[in-house]
């Protein structure tokens, strides 16, 4: 099966067709096996690509420079501190200059409407590597994470993604799901729940490639059955520590805990998270809301989760780099 993905920008989940989201994940699955066993070819020698990031990365910034080494790509890298892009040059204008210069650029910060106009004028292709609405390269590695732990074909899987399900995130895992015919439930408290307007977007997939997609606001009942339990943290980068004391009042009852776990009623559940995780008080965010709240057990999941073996987040993290080579081989690869 072949698929013509040159010179294509990924700025939302569902940018991509089912069939064309599927090659990806076969591509990368090729590209990590080549990799165990070192015979990889180099697919992007001479590419030039650039990486802003208006927000700190360890894995996408990471996935990226590792996946452009390994094909023989060149990377810049532009911190806030190396960037005018948003502060005394415009989107557009950043746009226009960097596509002179580089083959591909990758975007993550908080605009949706930035790395659309970054793709509008720079003339290559442009990935999406965060922004306050999606996270498509992060959900191209969970969904081949899922297919990778799990013996059922990818339309039988079935996910529950429990917390702040507005989020990126939120958004991401809805859509990624409908797209890929899953079986799909989201679940929070209502005031938390995903804007009309990427509900629709999962509608209409739902509808198109046969999903099943579940909004609630019981844990319990959402994660009934299901393969994997996703979740992400409560308070979002760039929201204000305010906000803290009322998402954990609202988002207590969504804590993945053993019992939310065993719940399930699968003794081969997994558990998933982007990462980072506060599961402990061993970083400075962790203890001082511990500290502050009295949470000594995590706070979107408990320690006793994190630390088990159904806990497969580092290979979701380690797929970030797989996943990221294949979109890079398919859109600009010789």
């Amino acid at each position: 099966m072949s698929f013509n993905l040159r010179n294509r920008s990924l700025l939302t989940v569902q940018d991509y067709t089912q069939r064309e989201f599927r090659y990806l994940l076969d591509l990368a699955r090729d590209l990590k096996r080549a990799k165990y066993a070192r015979t990889e070819q180099k697919h992007l020698d001479g590419k030039e690509i650039c990486l802003i990031f208006e927000k700190p990365s360890t894995r996408t910034r990471c996935a990226f420079e590792v996946a452009c080494h390994d094909q023989g790509a060149q990377v810049t890298c532009l911190d806030p501190s190396g960037s005018q892009i948003g502060h005394k040059e415009s989107y557009k204008d950043t746009a226009r200059v960097l596509g002179r210069m580089f083959d591909a650029i990758e975007y993550r910060g908080a605009s949706q409407q930035g790395v659309e106009q970054l793709a509008e004028f720079a003339g290559v292709p442009v990935y999406n590597g965060l922004t306050d609405e999606y996270h498509p390269t992060q959900v191209l590695a969970d969904v081949l994470t899922m297919w990778e732990n799990c013996d059922k074909p990818i339309n039988r899987i079935s996910y529950a993604f429990v917390g702040d399900t507005r989020s990126n995130m939120g958004h991401s895992l809805m859509i990624v799901g409908c797209l890929m015919g899953m079986d799909v439930r989201i679940c929070g408290p209502r005031s938390l729940w995903p804007d009309a307007e990427h509900e629709q977007i999962a509608r209409d997939l739902e509808a198109k490639y046969g999903a099943r997609l579940t909004i609630t606001d019981d844990p319990r009942a959402a994660v009934q059955g299901v393969d994997f339990i996703h979740t992400d943290v409560w308070v979002s980068m760039g929201e204000p520590e305010e906000v803290w004391k009322q998402r954990i009042d609202l988002l207590t009852p969504y804590q993945v805990s053993p019992e939310l776990m065993e719940a399930s009623g699968n003794p081969r559940i997994r558990f998933m998270h982007c990462l980072p995780a506060f599961h402990d008080t061993e970083t400075k965010v962790g203890l001082r809301i511990a500290e502050a709240f009295g949470l000594t057990n995590g706070l979107e999941v408990t320690n006793d989760v994190f630390e088990s073996e159904a806990n497969i987040a580092f290979e979701q993290a380690e797929n970030r780099m797989h996943t990221i080579k294949a979109l890079l081989v398919a859109t600009i690869g010789d």
